[in-house]
Formats: structure tokens, C-alpha cells, sequence
């Protein structure tokens, strides 16, 4: 592990009380070169996170707020005439950072959402027939109000899978609501943090990540999973091939976290929750049902 590594997760915790596990999952994903949804109720710290993030990794952040109307020039930008040059200018939108935090994206029309999921698959944004490059690195944090809230409109199961993880935060723990209480405003507290690491650093760590070693028992054990859970009749569709690479780049980074250079079967399954919870729907229901997933563990032998 990068030797900063470990005051990132350090300045982050202290921001972020009781839930080093879900900091640890969301580090993972940026370091696995993925995008990072967070479905749970308001209030519970969602865009603290992302911006902790942001301030601690040096990266240039922008927020949006997801509404109905917003279109999508809103998001990528729109060419204005310039009289003096007698020609179009393109004036870049919000995209153009390298921390996103897309709020309450399920707010948003669809065709809203579908312009900041193809930007997060291509890397990339094409208007009036020119394609612009979106800076490096590029992390989007989307956060998602739960179905069943008015005035949402579900991300449908192809767009879900543009996410490498999606986490809950939930409510503290009695303890670390007592210090939160008891301490400085959080969002004071995120102006007075200092970068722990840089852009460059980090882009350094996620080509570090893809060089962690996976033995090739590991990838019989990786594909095991993703077979239970194609068997008819389990969930609606089973893991992709796109989730399966997922699989494997966010236990990379796992194990980088932990120093090591290989990744052990802990690492896959201590991030195949997060990674595939939001791809698989039950039939009977039409939701994603945790246990469900988590017994695909249970059942599935490590070789």
C-alpha cells in the first residue's frame, strides 16, 4: 500500500464516525477505477463522504443536484455563439471534474441519468459532433434516495451496472453519534482538511492495483460465484462478465489496502456484497435481497 494510504483512511474516519468499513469500500472502488453509488436516507452523511473525499485525495469537485427538470447540457455543457469569433464555443458543464457527486440521481429524468452513465462508461463527452475527454482521474459518487420515496425514477438494471459498488451508510452507532453531537459541525470541519495525498498519487495507486496478483484458483472461485448466481430461477439476471472484472479489481484493492500484493479469498469476499448487490434482482419481487447474495458465499466452496 501507497505509505499515505493509511492517513487517508485516517482523516476520513475522523470525518465520518463509526463506519470505517464503508470509507474502506468506497476508497476500494476509486482505487479499483469504478463509480460509487450510495442508495440510503437522507441525512445520514452521503455527500459528507464524497466531499471528505474529494479534500483528502486533492481531487477538483463538483456537486450537482439531480431535479426533474435538469436536462443534459445541464451536465455536460453547451456550445454559446461567440460574436467576436463569429463561431460556437463549447463551454464545458460540472462533468468536467474528477470527483462527481451526482445527488440524488434518481431525481433526475431518465434521459438525464443516461447522459452521465454513458460520460462514466466512455470517459468521454461528445457535443456538436466533437468528442471532449473527460479529466483523469474520473470518480463519480451518485447518491440515490430509496425507491419508495416520491418524486424518484429507478435507474433501470443497465445503468445500475455501470456502478462498481453500491453501499449503504445507516444510522450511527450510539457512540459515534454521541462524538458527532458532541464535536464540530462536520461541514466545518471537511474546509479544514488537508490533502493527504494528490491527483498524481492516486493515479499511481490504481496502476499499482491492477499489478496486485490473482492466482488461478482465485479466478475458478470468482467464476463459481458468478455461475450460482446465473442458476434459473435465483434472480432475474445473473453477474455479468462486467461484474465479474468488477469483482476482481475491486479484491485488488482490498488486498492493496491491506499491503499485500495478492489477493486472498477474503478480499473477494469482502467486497462481493457491494459489488453485487445492486445487479441481482429477485424474481419474486422485483428488489435486490441482501441474504440472498450473501449465501451465494456460504454455498460456494473456496477452492
Amino acid at each position: 500500500m501507497a505509505p499515505r494510504l493509511p492517513a487517508v483512511l485516517k482523516q476520513l474516519e475522523a470525518i465520518i464516525l463509526g463506519k470505517p468499513v464503508q470509507i474502506r469500500q468506497a476508497l476500494s472502488c476509486l482505487l479499483a477505477q469504478g463509480h460509487l453509488l450510495i442508495e440510503d436516507l437522507p441525512g445520514v452523511g452521503k455527500t459528507t463522504l464524497a466531499h471528505a473525499l474529494a479534500r483528502t485525495l486533492g481531487l477538483k469537485f463538483q456537486r450537482v443536484q439531480f431535479t426533474s427538470d435538469l436536462l443534459p447540457a445541464d451536465l455536460t455543457g453547451v456550445s454559446i455563439f461567440d460574436r467576436d469569433n463569429q463561431r460556437f464555443q463549447f463551454h464545458h458543464g460540472p462533468l468536467f471534474t474528477q470527483l462527481l457527486l451526482a445527488d440524488e440521481i434518481n431525481r433526475a429524468s431518465p434521459k438525464t441519468q443516461s447522459a452521465l452513465l454513458e460520460a462514466m462508461e466512455e470517459g468521454q463527452v461528445t457535443a456538436d459532433g466533437t468528442t471532449w475527454p473527460l479529466p483523469e482521474p474520473f470518480f463519480v459518487i451518485a447518491t440515490q434516495n430509496p425507491s419508495h420515496q416520491i418524486g424518484t425514477f429507478l435507474l433501470p438494471e443497465s445503468q445500475l451496472d455501470r456502478f462498481l459498488m453500491r453501499i449503504e451508510l445507516g444510522y450511527p452507532d450510539t457512540h459515534a453519534e454521541r462524538a458527532m453531537l458532541a464535536g464540530t459541525d462536520r461541514r466545518h470541519l471537511i474546509e479544514t482538511l488537508a490533502e493527504a495525498i494528490d491527483s498524481s498519487d492516486l493515479q499511481a495507486s490504481q496502476k499499482a492495483v491492477r499489478n496486485v496478483h490473482i492466482a488461478p484458483a482465485l479466478l475458478d472461485y470468482v467464476q463459481a460465484l458468478i455461475a450460482a448466481s446465473r442458476q434459473p430461477g435465483r434472480f432475474m439476471c445473473g453477474l455479468s462478465p462486467r461484474a465479474a472484472l468488477g469483482l476482481l479489481h475491486a479484491a485488488q484493492a482490498w488486498a492493496w489496502l491491506d499491503g499485500r500484493e495478492l489477493v486472498l479469498p477474503e478480499d473477494i469476499q469482502a467486497v462481493f456484497v457491494p459489488v453485487t448487490q445492486h445487479r441481482l434482482v429477485m424474481p419474486s419481487s422485483g428488489k435486490a435481497a441482501v441474504e440472498m447474495v450473501k449465501a451465494l458465499i456460504l454455498e460456494t466452496p473456496i477452492p
